[in-house]
This record gives structure tokens, sequence and C-alpha cells, in this order.
């Protein structure tokens, strides 16, 4: 059996009521489990014992079992770079990192030390600011990886951050993103940390401007010695994450504020190294410490549950049973939590990223369908929104709902009300409504069996949209380490059956290659602006462009 057969498969199961399925009295129960403090329950998938069968038969043919040994054992995975993938090591305690790394144990245990004593500086005052302030902020200046984890767990996490250290995240290129935060920083008592090529145009464009804007400033700051700051400020302020330390140490950044990075750590997966140093300034330690050691726990009970008892395995298995098998295109996530509203974009690269891909392994074009399109907003937002189009357009999107179950803030009844609606969200998407039920809602509701007839379609809901239901007893760092890890787990498993590498992302390569030739052709007088690369297209674009700048009173 192969994936192909899924479609065969499902053949009879797209117009079986969804619903029906919980006809079986012990379907809850039967169809959840719990593990590293997560509940999942998947009894809303439109699928039955028999169909796991064959999903689990995919396990086997793939090796997936062998493969996840390889991956936390350090095989190279990524093949295209020759890599291997083993962030998981940097959330292991050291007894593992000595058995997985080998010697580089102690250089990621020097610097998981050096990191600490940084937060802990800065913590305390120790490490001051060049006015010989504390700081007061941190600027983390990264995109894709060096971005998306950052951002997600600043905004989880909230309440565990410390009093008198705010954290703020520039990734877009667009200079009014950095002016926004000009805006709210004072450059003589903000922190910066760069991560973590510093080959990226975006992240050293926005570098660029930020020094910038701390020289000017440190030229209006005097030290109780009247003497002037210069790129003192750099040197104080800034600690980069990089293997390009001569880049760095180039830019202003003194050797000894510049932690390392390893080949084996994706940006996507990046946020357990030195590349959360901004997270864990913000949230201390301790707590940094508890988001490495949820992940951890999810990270055992991926390897060692079985396959049918395994969560990361079952969302991976549901997800490609209804990609592959059923054909949908796409994947909702829905957290419903204020605090995990940057959760959908984070999830967006990593699964995107990842496994975006229609070649093979062996480099073979895929004749099958792999990632999904993943979206998503904070319930109740999308209520009001696109869930609109997946309650009564033709389209199923399967769902992930999320959910705290202990609140985070004092008003108890907007809980109540929050809870509620992620419920019954998920009831309503299975359930829909039938054309003879919304005819007798309108009769019940006074309506006449003219207008009831009339409206009856319009009130229709098809229903039948699959669901998965994680559940967290409240959102602390120890939860959102699992539940990242439960998804960067997921997204491996499904790699593995699609036959891809989900470690390379040549994709956004080439959009890189092409940029730096677009701004090179904007670099010529207007008379010169040809290119063999660029489409006419293109070319008029930039030309348009160039002659409304031209044209702009300055």
């Amino acid at each position: 059996m192969d994936i192909r057969y899924l479609t065969k498969l499902a053949d009879t199961v797209s117009s079986r009521n969804l619903f029906s399925l919980f006809k079986d009295e012990k379907r809850s129960e039967k169809y959840s489990l719990s593990a590293a403090g997560l509940h999942l329950d998947y009894a809303k998938q439109n699928i039955t014992d028999d169909e796991f069968e064959s999903l689990f038969l995919l396990t086997k043919q793939a090796n997936l079992t062998e493969n996840i040994s390889a991956q936390f054992s350090g095989a190279i995975l990524n093949n295209t770079e020759q890599r291997s993938v083993l962030h998981t090591a940097l959330r292991a305690p050291e007894s593992v990192k000595n058995d997985v790394l080998g010697v580089q144990a102690q250089e990621v245990i020097e610097t998981e030390a050096k990191m600490a004593s940084i937060v802990d500086d800065v913590k305390t005052g120790k490490v001051r600011a060049i006015t010989d302030d504390k700081f007061t902020d941190i600027l983390a200046i990264g995109i894709g990886g060096s971005y998306y984890g950052v951002k997600v767990a600043l905004s989880a996490l909230v309440p565990y951050h410390l009093q008198g250290l705010k954290a703020h995240v520039l990734a877009n290129v667009d200079g009014d993103a950095a002016q926004e935060k000009f805006n709210k920083l004072n450059p003589a008592t903000t922190l910066v940390v760069i991560s973590k090529t510093f080959t990226t145009q975006e992240t050293l464009l926005n570098a660029t401007i930020v020094k910038e804007w701390m020289l000017k400033a440190a030229r209006n700051i005097s030290t109780s010695a009247s003497s002037i700051i210069g790129d003192d400020i750099i040197s104080q302020h800034w600690y980069a994450v990089s293997t390009n330390i001569s880049a760095a140490t180039a830019f202003g950044i003194k050797e000894d504020n510049i932690l390392p990075m390893w080949d084996w750590v994706g940006g996507r997966f990046s946020l357990w190294s030195a590349v959360g140093l901004p997270l864990a300034l913000v949230i201390g330690n301790k707590h940094f410490n508890d988001l490495k050691a949820g992940a951890y726990l999810m990270d055992q009970h991926f390897q060692q549950a079985p396959f049918e008892q395994n969560m990361p395995v079952i969302m991976a298995m549901l997800g490609i049973w209804n990609r592959n098998g059923l054909g949908y295109p796409s994947l909702a996530i829905l957290p419903y939590n204020h605090a995990l509203r940057a959760l959908p974009g984070y999830l967006q690269q990593t699964d995107m990223e990842s496994n975006g891909k229609s070649v093979a392994n062996d480099g073979e074009q895929l004749d099958y369908l792999t990632a999904p399109v993943v979206f998503g907003q904070e319930g109740t937002n999308g209520q009001h929104a696109f869930m609109q189009l997946m309650h009564q357009s033709a389209d199923i999107i399967p769902t992930d709902f999320i959910l705290s179950l202990a609140p985070t803030s004092k008003f108890l009844a907007n809980h109540d009300a929050l809870v509620a609606n992620c419920f019954a969200q998920s009831e309503a998407l299975m359930q829909g409504k039938t054309l003879a039920q919304a005819k007798a809602e309108l009769l019940a509701s006074g309506a006449d069996e003219t207008e009831a007839n009339r409206l009856a379609n319009h009130k229709t809901m098809k229903g039948n949209t699959p669901s998965n239901t994680i559940l967290m007893e409240q959102l602390d760092p120890k939860s959102l380490g699992a539940l990242l890890a439960l998804y960067e787990h997921k997204i491996f498993v499904q790699g593995v059956i699609w036959h891809v590498n989900s470690y390379d992302q040549w994709g956004v390569e080439l959009g890189k290659q092409l940029g730096k030739e677009v701004l090179n052709v904007m670099a010529k007088p207007m008379a010169d602006i040809e290119s063999e690369t660029l489409s006419s297209s293109s070319l008029s674009l930039i030309r348009r462009y160039k002659n409304n700048l031209e044209n702009t009173p300055s």
C-alpha cells in the first residue's frame, strides 16, 4: 500500500456522516489521549479503526521507527545540505547531549551556561546600559525561524515576563516596522539581539538602521565624565547569535557577546538555542528551562509511545488522511487563547516551509500532494471572519482547536464564553445544519411556510468538517514547550511518510537570489534598466517605481 491508495480508500468515506460515528458510545474515550501535559481529542475526525489500520501500514513502509531513532541520534536527515537535525538535543539533559553530540556537547553546555549568565546579569543589573542604567527593553532582530519562535513564545508567556523589561521583535524589512519600534524605545536603555547568519538581506538592513539609530542617539548622550559615547554603545548593547564571527565583530559586536549556532539547528527549530536569548531575558532562566522541559517531555513521549498511542504520530497520520485521502487542501489553526494569537503564523512557517515540497528525497518528482495551506486566527475573532466560509462554502477545512482550560485573566465569565465558543465551533463544524432542521427552526420562530421555504437553503451548513481539540490545563512555559514540540514532531512524521526532506528550504533561497538581482537593476540609471533574468513585467514595475521616486518631492 502507498499514499495513492488512500484516495481509493476514502471514496466511501467522503460522503459518510461524521456525526453518525458517535453512535459508538466509546468513540470519544477511544479517540483521545494525554501526553506531556496536553490532551488531544480527535474523535471528530472522519476516520474509523479500519482506516487507521491502513494509515499505520504507511508508517511501517516508511520505516518511521527507524527514522525517529535516526533523527534523535544525529543521522544526516537533511540530505541536500548534508546536515543532522538535532534541535531536540538542545532541550535534553546533559547526559543526552553528551551521548548524542559527542565532543560538541561541551560547547553546547558552555553556550547554555553563558546564555544563562547573560540573563542573570541583565536581570540583576550587573550588565548595564552605556549610561549605567538598567536595560528596559530587548529588541530582537531576525526573520523566519529567528523571529517566529521568539514572537509566539513572547506573546504566549506575557504573565511570566519579568518586571521592568519589555521585548520587541523586528523582522519585516519595511522601514515602517523599524520606525514603529523606534517610537517605543529609548536607545540608551535598549539591548539588541541579532540572529543569525549576517547574510540575510532583511536582517542586515534592519540591523544597519538600528545601529545608525543608536549611534545617532549616542552622540547626544554623555557619561558622568561628560565624554562622548561612540561605538561603545554597539559593543555594550548588542549580542549576536551567529557562526559568522568575523561579520559580527566587523559590525561592532564584541566577540564575547557572540553566541554560537550549529548547522544541525534549523532556523525554524532554533527557539531552543541561543536564538531564544531575547525570550530568556524577558521570562528568566527558570521559565526558559521550563519551556525546554515541556518540549523534552513531548520528545520522550514521541520516542517511546506506540504509534497507536503517540500524539504526534496520530496527528500526523490524521493530517495525511485529510490531505491525501479525503483531498482537503487546507488546515486551520484556531487557538482559543489571545496569548496564542501568533501561533498560526508560527505554524504556517514551520509546516509549509518544512513540507511544502514536490520532490522526494531521492530527487524524483512526487505524484501526490504534501503540506496543506495553513492559516488561522485567535478565537473568537475567526468566527466573525473566515469561519463563515468554513461553515457554508463547499470547501471542507480540517481544524485544530487549541485551548487552555485555566484562564490567564481574572475575567472568568469571559473565559467561560471563550471555552463554550471553542467547543461549540468544533461541534457546529461537524454537525452542520440540514435543510429540514433549518426549515423547522424558521417555522418555530414564527415564519410562515413560504418564508421558511425561501430562507431555509440560506441557513443550511454542510457539517462533516473534521477537527482536533488540543487542551492544556494552563498556558505556561512547560505546556507551551510541549505544544511546539508536538507540532515539530507531527511535521517530521509527515515528511517521512511523504518521503520529503523537511529541513531544507530552497524556495526561500530563490526569492533571496532574485531579490538581489532586482536591487542591482534598481540601482541602474533609468535608461540602462535591463536584465536577462527578470521579465518585462518586473522591469516595467521597476521603471514605474523609479519614476515615481524621482518625481516625488523630497
